[in-house]
């Protein structure tokens, strides 16, 4: 017992001095330890009680506090299309893709295509000169090329062109394998609804297209309205839509299909008429209000030339 009234006095100036030096400082708690202390008794064992330690900040003891983790999110990026668009000149205009150049309804003779690679293949969509011009195919066409059109086009052709000439009618397709490059060309319907204008693109007569190039669908209207043919389109990336007086449709017309058949991408064109310009930035409001996702692409078509 003598050794239990020696140990009682160191233990409580222990205590004492922690409860006069206290610091504002995290607290920690100490397990229970229960252990026996070797004496000349057997029965004397000491329980060491659940204390509570005031530790500075400097105790090595403290835990420390869990980190804040923060996770970046990416915005998700649009995929960069394959395929290079080159506008030309109102209904006219040049896509590449891999090793493959694409001329749609070339006009304008061949000073309006400087610059562009030769053409692989050349799609008409209908006989009206903005869309077929003779001289320039006989300019811009090479040994090479080929010529797809419909029936209408393909009977105006002097022979040198029609010999290099592959008919497509309405809702027919053709595959092509061009070096590393599977291309399908399918004839969509182009025509008029309005009475007063069936005179102009009579059902039956043209081609709009549509292409596939990789993985990439391509849709070009020609000379038509918002006809049931488009607004049925599916899973279509870039779409290229006319809008002008009075041959094709009004720029509200055109808006109301887009958002039918919801390309992701849509370049307004061939959208003058006789009384100028549509207007085209309204057609990308209506658009853009009615499905934001759509991007609408606007580029000047009449640059280098002041001709239709």
């Amino acid at each position: 017992m003598k050794y239990l009234k020696l140990l009682i006095v160191p233990f409580c100036l222990f205590v004492f001095s922690c409860k006069t030096d206290k610091k504002e400082t995290n607290t920690i708690t100490a397990e229970t330890v229960s252990e026996d202390v070797s004496s000349e008794s057997e029965s004397d064992t000491v329980e060491t009680e659940v204390i509570t330690i005031e530790a500075t900040k400097e105790d090595v003891r403290l835990e420390k506090k869990p980190e804040t983790i923060i996770k970046e999110v990416s915005t998700p990026k649009t995929t960069k299309s394959a395929v290079t668009i080159n506008p030309i000149f109102h209904g006219s205009l040049v896509l590449e893709y891999k090793n493959v150049v694409i001329y749609i309804d070339p006009a304008g003779g061949a000073k309006a295509f400087k610059g562009q690679k030769p053409p692989t293949l050349i799609l008409i969509t209908d006989i009206h000169s903005d869309h077929l011009d003779i001289e320039t195919l006989k300019a811009i066409s090479t040994k090479g090329s080929k010529i797809i059109a419909p029936v209408a086009v393909a009977d105006k052709l002097p022979a040198g062109l029609r010999s290099k000439t592959s008919v497509l009618s309405n809702f027919l397709s053709k595959n092509y394998t061009i070096g590393s490059a599977y291309v399908t060309i399918e004839a969509i319907p182009m025509y008029n609804l309005r009475k007063e204008a069936m005179k102009f693109h009579p059902e039956n007569r043209g081609n709009g297209y549509v292409l596939t190039l990789g993985k990439e669908r391509i849709y070009i209207s020609g000379d038509t309205e918002d006809i049931p043919e488009m607004r049925q389109l599916k899973d279509i990336d870039i779409a290229f839509v006319c809008m002008n007086l009075p041959y094709t449709m009004t720029i509200e017309s055109a808006a109301d299909a887009v958002l039918d058949f919801k390309p992701k991408k849509v370049y307004p064109y061939h959208y003058r008429g006789t009384d100028g310009f549509s207007d085209v930035k309204k057609f990308k409001s209506i658009v853009n209000e009615g499905n934001s996702a759509i991007e609408v692409i606007q580029d000047d078509w009449y640059e280098k030339s002041d001709e239709v």
